[in-house]
């Protein structure tokens, strides 16, 4: 059967979708998610199972095939595994993954991995007890490791490793990170802090491309397409026999706005169409308003007509006023 191609005004096919099943989280990492942050989506406003089900249909009927459960933290939405089992069922839906901060991981792990869900990027931003405590607000790192371990007896893989990379705060720790993940089988992406919201503004920028170069030097890693399933933007370097790659997410440095294919949903059914511009279009009212499937297609399209050319994080980086947490991953 031939999949449609569902695309934006320059020409770029959008695959792949970020769906946040909830905007809490049960940590603050500093750079996401302001500590006292109490501007939570009122749980009427959530996307019922139902809704998704029916609006990721209509976009998989349009050619979309890859599908991200994000957050806040996704693990705290109840009966995860019963939408991850929903969503897989989806016709034309052939990936499903999940980002996660794997804190509630060892009690979801083999579920998810019987609904479906194939692989998981976990957030993990340092090794060490006290920094993972300073970043994201509570001493984490156990339950973290925790969740990695109940994550691979279940089968997962691959199993990707987030590290946002932080001037003086973790950039020292990163070559560590690369051991770790070598010994464990995992694949490491290091990411470039984003200017949005006043967390992301806030937090000291690195530039990826030196860590690239000595890491390539260090390790004897050279250019590789990622050999697995994967929809994001990172470009990889690997070892020569392939057994490990780290990946460099880099929307400041080397942004990758050309080649983009995704686009976000967040839990109260707004589609943002960029992380660094502010067009969005709301669907939770035309779900509840009665429309049809036709007029639900129709208005996929019409949303993605929306999507911008590319972002502004160097031109204008006090443009977006909302959290990383806000836009759903």
């Amino acid at each position: 059967m031939t999949i449609p191609i569902l695309s934006d005004p320059f020409g770029r096919r959008i695959e792949y979708l970020r769906l946040s099943v909830t905007d809490r989280c049960d940590l603050r990492c500093s750079y996401c998610m302001p500590e006292d942050f109490k501007g939570f989506e009122e749980p009427a406003d959530w996307l019922t199972f139902d809704e998704i089900e029916r609006l990721l249909g209509a976009f998989a009927r349009l050619g979309l095939q890859r599908v991200r459960m994000t957050g806040g933290e996704p693990l705290l939405r109840r009966h995860l595994p019963e939408l991850a089992a929903r969503i897989a069922a989806l016709p034309n839906i052939n990936d499903l993954s999940l980002s996660t901060n794997a804190t509630q991981l060892d009690k979801h792990a083999t579920a998810l991995k019987a609904a479906g869900v194939s692989r998981i990027n976990v957030s993990l931003d340092s090794l060490q007890p006290e920094r993972i405590k300073a970043i994201t607000g509570r001493d984490a790192l156990p339950d973290i490791l925790n969740g990695l371990a109940h994550a691979k007896a279940a089968g997962f893989s691959p199993i990707k490793i987030n590290m946002v990379a932080m001037k003086g705060t973790n950039d020292d720790e990163i070559d560590d990170m690369v051991a770790f993940c070598i010994e464990q089988g995992f694949t490491l992406r290091l990411i470039e802090t984003m200017p949005i919201g006043d967390t992301g503004r806030n937090t000291a920028y690195l530039d990826l491309q030196p860590v690239k170069a000595r890491l390539a030097d260090k390790f004897g890693l050279i250019e590789a397409s990622f050999h697995g399933t994967g929809a994001g933007p990172a470009r990889y370097l690997a070892t020569p026999d392939g057994a490990f790659s780290v990946g460099f997410i880099t929307p400041i440095s080397q942004h990758f706005c050309a080649t983009c294919n995704r686009v976000r949903l967040s839990v109260d059914g707004t589609l943002y169409l960029c992380l660094g511009q502010d067009d969005k279009f709301e669907f939770r009212p035309l779900l509840r308003g009665g429309i049809s499937d036709t007029e639900l297609e129709d208005a996929i399209r019409l949303a993605l007509t929306h999507k911008p050319e590319r972002h502004e994080f160097l031109e204008q980086p006090h443009k977006i006023l909302r959290f990383m947490s806000m836009t759903g991953g």
